[in-house]
């Protein structure tokens, strides 16, 4: 019988770490979950299927403690999750998204190299390196040009990748993933707060949502389909960087016209421009083209735009009602 498979997943209390967790142990992996040590970690996300998975102590700021955990647990595979991932933070707090989602991830593959180079590696990149597009759609050709600190880490974190894939002969790629949103998304993400404001406004809660740029177009998808292609790459006979993305785009204004609609309400009674929540350099419109995802990988996204509103929207009323 063969050994089963074991995965190693840094950011695993976080949305996508969630889900790829559950997505592993469905395929019969043992998981490993990093979490760093703090007085209070947010198992939210993960406790229906905590007791399935091992919590390894690990910190993307310390590479010491990355040698010891895989030394430790010998995954197989790494998924790299772990990072600052809000891009208004990174404005205020530059200089710690880079430690994060830049150099950490050095850390993780040096830690790997000096373990064991044979370990597969993935790296959650991020659309937000196109940032102001030169081209659209965007594809895995496309020039970047990011416009967040986030997006300039993310940036490094994706030629750090492809640097030692190619200076140490590593199975190391990244996945660019578009925006993918889901009901474990947290509060300060612009499509969370506007399926939990639609429901604390609807149970009578609230009166009004406050929102940044209404026109901003993304192209948004179920964070639960996009982890399925994150493991496909990974399965792969040489390591190749994807775009994983809808090809379809929509702006923030009728995310909150579906969302208010589904409970039946007008959006334009609720919704209010506020520019305290104006990024200082906005990106305008990101579409993704995932033809060499699909064609390669067999990656299908299976939830549409409609389906992943209504399921925030309705996620949220449920919590509000059960008293969460």
């Amino acid at each position: 019988m063969a050994a089963k498979k074991r995965a190693l997943i840094t950011g695993v209390t976080g949305q996508d770490g969630s889900y790829l967790a559950e997505f592993l142990l469905e395929k019969g992996y043992d998981v490993v979950g990093m979490v760093r040590r703090s007085s209070t970690v947010n198992f939210e996300r993960i406790r229906h299927f905590q007791h399935q998975i091992t919590i390894a102590q690990g910190d993307l700021l310390d590479e010491v403690s990355l040698i010891h955990m895989l030394r430790e647990h010998r995954p197989s595979e790494v998924y790299n999750l772990a990072a600052q991932s809000f891009v208004q933070t990174s404005f205020s707090q530059p200089v710690f998204t880079g430690e994060v989602t830049a150099l950490g991830v050095t850390r993780i593959l040096d830690a790997i190299r000096i373990v064991d180079p044979g370990i597969r590696f993935y790296q959650a990149s991020s659309s937000e390196m196109f940032g102001k597009v030169v081209e659209v759609p965007q594809r895995e050709e496309t020039p970047f040009y990011p416009r967040s600190p986030y997006g300039v880490a993310k940036l490094y974190g994706h030629w750090i990748t492809i640097n030692y894939r190619e200076s140490y002969n590593m199975f190391a790629c990244s996945g660019i993933l578009f925006n993918h949103e889901s009901p474990r998304r947290g509060l300060e993400f612009v499509t969370r707060k506007i399926a939990n404001s639609v429901a604390r406004i609807k149970v009578g809660l609230d009166k009004e949502l406050r929102l940044g740029n209404l026109e901003a177009q993304r192209d948004w998808g179920f964070a639960g389909d996009y982890v399925k292609a994150m493991w496909l790459m990974l399965q792969q006979d040489h390591p190749i960087d994807y775009v994983v993305s809808t090809g379809e785009t929509y702006s923030v204004r009728h995310f909150c016209e579906l969302a208010f609609g589904h409970v039946g309400l007008d959006y334009q009674d609720y919704v209010v421009m506020d520019e305290r929540f104006m990024r200082p350099a906005e990106v305008d419109l990101l579409i993704g083209d995932p033809t060499r995802a699909q064609a390669e990988l067999g990656w299908q996204r299976e939830t549409t735009f409609e389906q992943l509103v209504t399921m925030m929207v309705d996620a949220d009323v449920r919590a509000l009602k059960a008293g969460i």
